[in-house]
Formats: C-alpha cells, structure tokens, sequence
C-alpha cells in the first residue's frame, strides 16, 4: 500500500506532467488545426501563445515568493486547481484573442509549480539528483502527452477537449493534494528558516566567490538552454508535419487500411510523443550520473551531443530525420535537472522556492522570446536554418559548462532532506 510520503512524491511528478502538458497543447492545436480553422497562418498564431509562456515565467518569482512567505504546499494546492479551471475556461474560445487570453491564465498559474515543486522536492528527499531525474521525466511525458492527447482528440471528438479533460483531472488532483497535505500547509517554512540561520555563517569568502561564479554560470545556461527546450518541444509538431510526411503516410495507411487521409493527427501526435517519452529516459541516466560524477562532466556531454545532432538535421526526411530529432531531444531532454540539482545544492533553504523563481523567470521569459523567434526564422527561412542557431545554442552551452568547478559550493544542511 503507498504511505503519504510516496503519495505525496507521486502528486508532486504528476503536477510536473499537467504543467508541461497544459503549456503545449496550444501548440499541436496550432500546427494542425487552426491555421485552417480560424484562416490564420501558423507564424501568426505563435504570437497569440507568446504572452502566456512570459506569465509562465514572469510570474515564477512572486510564486515562489509567496511559497517562502506563506506556504509550498498551499500553493501546489493552488496550482492544481487554478490551471485545471483555466483551461477549461480556454477551450471555449472562439478566436485567437480569446485563446490567446485563455493561454495567458494558464501561464500565470503554470508558474507555480517550478520555483514550488521543485523547491520541495530538493528539501525533502536525499539522492536529489535521481528525484529531480524522476520529477523531470513526468514533465517531459507531460509535453509528448500534449502532442499525443491533442492530436488523438483531434481526430476522435475535438481540439477543445485537449483542453477540457485535463483541466478536470488537475481540480481532481488539486482536491486529492489538499487532503493528504493540509495538516502541513505552512509547517514547512518553520523548518526552513531554522536551517537558513546555521547556513549564513559557514560560507568563507572563497566559498562565497564559487558560489557566484556557479550561479553566474547557472543562469547563463539557464537562458541558453531554454532556447534549445522550446524551439524544439514547441515546432517538433510543426517540424515532423514538414519532414515526415512520406512516414507519416505509411503509418496512417496501415492504420486505416489503405486511406493515407485518415489518422494523420494521431500519427504525426504519436510520433512526436515516441520521441519525446524516449528522449526522457535521458533524464534518468543524467540524475543517477550526477549524483555519482557532479554537473561538469555531465553537461558537458549532454551539450556536445546537441550539438552533433542539430548540426546533423538540416535536410534530412523521413526515418533518418526521425532518428537525428530522437538525438538532440535526447540531449534537450537531458540537461533539464542538471541546473535544478546545482540550485538544489547551494540554495539556502529558507530562500530556496524564491531562488527557483528567480531561475525560471530567466528561463520562461526566454521561452517567451523564443517563439517570436522561432516564428521570424520559420516564415523567413525555415527549419533548417533554425537547426544552425540552435548548434550554435549548443556549443555556447559547451564552453560555459567547461568554467564550472569540479565540485560545488554548498550551503545545503545534512538535516534538510529527510528520506
């Protein structure tokens, strides 16, 4: 039988799942339904979504802040049920302003889980690398999910209930948090204002120094590395429906029978989520590596093989561009912990959601930027072009990867984690 502590790690990853999920159904929505439905061109309508992924990262600070001050677990309770009822809110729309509104409410309330989920989840449990893995891998099956859920929706009853049957699942959750949670609701911020007081006073000044050095290094990859994760998790629908048209037609005839017509939407959905569940499995191998090797080797290896399959991937179709976008989502996919364990291991617990705040402000905003972007290089140039930026992306990464120390500053406490 699971005990409330497996419990509550269990609704911790599956509000990781619905965060990345709900910020990316939009996008399968948009590369195969509404550009013909509503008449409005697919660069277009990156720009009804642009606001929301800003509120999704603008917005992280205050949450985080309010999670320190207040409560982490009172705010994951908000969450849940606060992106539930904004979704379904947005599958009414009946115009891109409409949605483009919906879209924005959802990133104001995805906000939460970041700076607060996270934040719990490095202060509760030992082996931090491998948690985060694990946390990790339940976001990216939240954005395969997107593109699979929307586009088996699509063909069987409707792009809007993308939209409506999450957003029921997450009150769902959101009530099932309250229940195995509210005896703690504001308890844990106690505990962590005590471990903060005996943090202050064992940084030296040589310590103090790494510490900024790293954090310099942290936010730089941080802003680099989202530029990677959002060109790719966002137009992969968009780049598949271009490049895998003749695989995708094989697929969807023998699925129909002899009609190519037919399951396209689920095909080009499935697809894309069999990259990104694969892809996933990379986070796992990173957690266990840095808990054993620390976060220097590690990315560095992970930026390296972005960087040899993005510059692969221009011109290539069908099963070969398949197997080369499998190999830089890989290395997308790889590199989402490594960032949150380094922020894990020095945060100060006390100040440890808002320091996550901090951290997905960058990142988000730099989504946020990332989609208009992606929309000018596509519009103007196409996907190829697009790939040479992002091997550039990569490489930038390589070479502030190789400034890190070989082993972090700390100020994290050995009475923090308690399993």
């Amino acid at each position: 039988m699971i005990n409330r502590d497996h419990l509550h790690f269990l609704l911790l990853n599956i509000g990781h799942f619905l965060d990345h999920l709900f910020t990316l159904i939009f996008a399968t929505v948009a590369a195969l339904v509404l550009y013909r439905e509503w008449d409005v061109g697919y660069a277009a309508l990156l720009a009804y979504a642009t606001p929301g992924f800003f509120a999704f990262g603008l917005f992280s600070l205050p949450a985080g802040w309010l999670a320190d001050k207040w409560s982490r677990d009172g705010m994951m309770v908000v969450f849940f049920i606060g992106i539930g009822l904004a979704a379904i809110a947005t599958g009414f729309a009946s115009t891109p302003m409409e949605i483009g509104i919906g879209l924005f409410v959802i990133g104001v309330f995805a906000a939460i889980y970041h700076p607060v989920g996270l934040a719990i989840v490095t202060m509760k449990w030992r082996n931090t690398g491998m948690r985060l893995a694990t946390n990790g891998v339940w976001g990216n099956l939240g954005v395969a999910s997107a593109a699979l859920l929307t586009g088996y929706l699509i063909d069987n009853g409707g792009w809007r209930w993308a939209f409506y049957l999450p957003g029921m699942f997450s009150i769902v959750m959101g009530v099932i948090y309250w229940v195995v949670q509210r005896d703690n609701i504001g308890l844990e911020r106690v505990a962590a204002k005590k471990s903060a007081a005996a943090e202050t006073s064992k940084l030296s000044a040589n310590n103090r120094a790494l510490l900024l050095r790293v954090s310099i290094i942290v936010f730089v990859t941080t802003a680099v590395s989202s530029i990677i994760f959002q060109s790719t998790t966002f137009a992969l629908p968009k780049i598949f429906d271009e490049r895998l048209q003749g695989l995708v037609a094989q697929i969807a005839a023998l699925m129909s029978g002899g009609s190519e017509a037919e399951n396209v939407a689920t095909v080009l959905g499935s697809l894309t989520f069999l990259v990104f569940a694969v892809a996933s499995i990379a986070q796992l191998i990173v957690g266990m590596m840095l808990d054993r090797f620390g976060p220097r080797r590690v990315f560095m290896v992970v930026a390296s093989m972005q960087l040899v399959f993005f510059a692969m991937m221009p011109g290539l179709s069908d099963g070969i561009a398949f197997a080369v976008a499998l190999g830089f989502m890989l290395g997308a996919f790889g590199q989402i912990p490594i960032n949150d364990y380094m922020i894990g291991k020095m945060a100060s617990g006390a100040h440890r959601a808002r320091i996550y705040g901090i951290r997905y402000v960058v990142a988000f905003s730099v989504l946020a930027m990332t989609l208009p972007l992606v929309a000018f290089v596509y519009k103007n140039w196409g996907f190829d072009t697009l790939f040479h930026i992002l091997a550039t992306a990569a490489f930038i990464i390589l070479c502030v990867v190789s400034l890190l120390p070989k082993v972090l500053p700390s100020q994290q406490t050995a009475s923090e984690a308690t399993a």
